[in-house]
């Protein structure tokens, strides 16, 4: 178990450096070109199948216990060490980033993407994976650091090089936005390091702030929740993020909507609530009023792009529903309660499966109709995308509704435990306030069935028209989007597989390490 874990994060590396060296001759197949997509196939499918194995062995009796850990030390003088582990926090989104990235690398060996040579997207994309499963893997403060702005390169090239319209521009905020954040966060993590006297994360959390004043948590929590904030991204930090989304070619938005917008939350439930109490008691309120405003506001940004006559596109609307959805997270993370924390970790899972499907959905919808502007699309009626290529239309409903939080697939469990959370809060937390915030949210979510059923109607129904009609959904993409569907509907079916697996462990994380 030891070396599986070492092994799922440092293959993706090992990886890359192939990618980029010339393919055997009997390799090759058609060409140096199909020869180098087909080692991403095998290099995200190698991970996958570990991680796999890993959950199988996974001692799901304990899960609040870090399992398969390695620690050796690195930086003896700083007493920074190679620590890795994972516990029923870190295991699901694990698993979804090693899903989400075969399933892009699956996707791409189809359909690569139009820009340069696939040696550099290849290994640019196992290097973004690397990172991201780094991030949810490492234990130490410093570690984490590093995982967190590995995937930053990566990501940037990918829109830059094989994005579309406003690419640069878009890659360019990308990068501005996080490396500032980040800046503020190292320092945060610094302080906290240096005032405790280790970098450890599974010490700190035992400690659960006692050997750190309030004051040092106060300024910790606001430098590191600023980092934080803008990865996941918190309103009104998120203006990087449509942009990036729009200008990213299909498999960057599918990994930053499931994958990279994780990283920040997880940051808040693994580093800011067991290791700072006092400083999160102290923010929680004005995270929970920015996370409300977000889900409205993301909202009704949704509702005016959908509007007709608004030449909205379908991946900024898409962008945009993620930090309404992510605000729930936000919300859940607030209250400190388990119950709330429980429905983020299980929101942000949701959201990883349903937003990866819809942009796979909405590339290839673009892809069929040369655009994703929902006024070129649908025309004076519709698309009727349920006449054109039924099979595609009724996908892209099922992820419509699934996003809206349709009781029985995954998007409603977590929503309802955030709002259950903010309904009742830790205490020393305002109730009046939160249940203030808790109702904002909930109108958010009548707000989100609005723009998601008006995407439905004039995306998928419509007049029929005299028009061929379209590719319905092809073999390789019912192979790369059959698994996101299953899981979708497994997780809203039967919400006791991840809160399972959850619930000790932040139960353990927020008693200050004691089970």
């Amino acid at each position: 178990m030891q070396f599986l874990l070492a092994f799922i994060v440092v293959i993706p590396l090992i990886g890359a450096v192939a990618a980029l060296l010339p393919a055997p001759p009997g390799l090759k197949g058609t060409g140096p070109d199909q020869a180098v997509l087909r080692h991403g196939v095998t290099a995200t499918g190698a991970v996958l199948v570990a991680a796999l194995v890993l959950a199988a062995g996974f001692d799901h009796d304990h899960p609040s216990k870090m399992q398969a850990t390695t620690d050796i030390s690195w930086i003896p003088a700083l007493d920074v060490r190679i620590h890795l582990g994972i516990d029923g926090i870190s295991l699901p989104l694990l698993v979804l980033t090693a899903l989400l990235t075969f399933l892009c690398a699956l996707h791409s060996y189809f359909k690569p993407p139009a820009g340069p040579s696939p040696k550099a997207f290849v290994a640019l994309l196992l290097v973004l994976e690397s990172g991201t499963l780094a991030t949810f893997a490492v234990l130490d403060l410093l570690l984490f650091f590093l995982a967190f702005e590995m995937v930053l390169i990566p990501m940037y090239f990918l829109i830059a090089r094989w994005g579309g319209a406003q690419r640069q521009a878009a890659a360019w905020k990308f990068i501005l936005y996080t490396l500032l954040g980040s800046v503020v966060m190292l320092l945060g993590l610094l302080l906290i390091g240096l005032k405790s006297g280790t970098f450890d994360m599974v010490a700190l959390a035992t400690d659960n702030g006692r050997g750190l004043t309030s004051s040092v948590q106060v300024i910790a929590v606001l430098a590191i929740g600023i980092g934080l904030a803008v990865k996941t991204p918190m309103w009104p930090l998120h203006s990087w993020l449509p942009d990036a989304h729009t200008a990213a070619p299909t498999v960057g938005s599918v990994l930053l909507a499931g994958v990279l917008l994780k990283m920040g939350t997880y940051g808040f439930v693994r580093i800011l609530l067991p290791v700072a109490p006092d400083g999160m008691h102290t923010f929680a309120p004005y995270l929970a009023a920015f996370a409300a405003v977000g889900v409205v506001y993301g909202s009704l940004a949704c509702l005016a792009l959908v509007r007709p006559g608004s030449k909205g596109d379908l991946k900024r609307l898409i962008a945009y529903s993620s930090v309404g959805h992510m605000g729930f997270v936000l919300l859940g993370i607030a209250s400190m309660t388990p119950t709330g924390v429980n429905g983020a970790l299980f929101a942000n899972i949701a959201h990883g499966l349903i937003t990866g499907l819809l942009f796979f959905l909405v590339g290839a919808v673009k892809e069929r109709y040369g655009t994703a502007d929902l006024d070129t699309l649908s025309g004076a009626t519709g698309a009727a995308l349920y006449g054109r290529a039924p099979r595609l239309g009724g996908l892209l409903a099922f992820a419509a509704v699934a996003s809206l939080g349709l009781p029985g697939l995954a998007g409603f469990w977590g929503e309802m435990l955030a709002l259950f959370g903010s309904f009742d809060p830790a205490e020393g937390l305002s109730r009046p306030a939160f249940l203030t915030f808790m109702s904002i949210a909930a109108f958010g979510t009548l707000l989100t069935a609005a723009y998601m059923l008006m995407l439905v109607r004039r995306v998928c129904m419509g007049e029929k028209r005299e028009e061929p009609r379209l590719a319905d959904v092809q073999t390789y993409e019912f192979a790369s989007w059959t698994p996101l569907v299953a899981l979708t509907v497994l997780a809203g079916l039967w919400p006791a597989v991840l809160l399972g697996l959850t619930d000790p462990a932040v139960q353990k994380l927020l008693a200050g390490g004691k089970s």
